[in-house]
């Protein structure tokens, strides 16, 4: 009768530690999966970011044509940023003909740009 006692509170026991530990590692695996979703949103922001400050310095800060060197860095930048709505809107924005369709194709993309950092 004891033996039998002593082993169902063993049993108990280790039940509930079992469904502490499951709760505990799903909670755990729940936080791991909110920071992975953070980190990857930050990554994607500050490729974001570095492209609108390569546009700015290299697009709007020159006083003079943009060259080659720099045409092939602000590509290959908007390529990495893997973004299909920010590629087309820079593709726009690159056969623009006229100052007043660069202004309009401009303010697009920047505000694509803008609109795509998320908090």
């Amino acid at each position: 009768m004891q033996k039998t006692k002593v082993l169902w509170i063993i049993v108990i026991v280790l039940l509930i530690s079992n469904v502490f530990f499951a709760w505990m590692f799903i909670s755990a695996k729940m936080s791991v999966r909110d920071l992975k979703t953070k980190a990857s949103n930050q990554k994607v922001n500050a490729d974001i970011l570095n492209f609108t400050q390569l546009f700015m310095d290299k697009v709007l800060g020159g006083s003079k044509e943009v060259s080659f060197d720099d045409r092939l860095q602000l590509e290959n930048a908007v390529r990495s940023l893997n973004d299909k709505q920010i590629l087309e809107s820079w593709q726009i924005f690159t056969k623009a003909k006229d100052s007043a369709e660069v202004q309009k194709d401009f303010y697009a993309l920047f505000q694509l740009l803008l609109k795509k950092i998320t908090p």
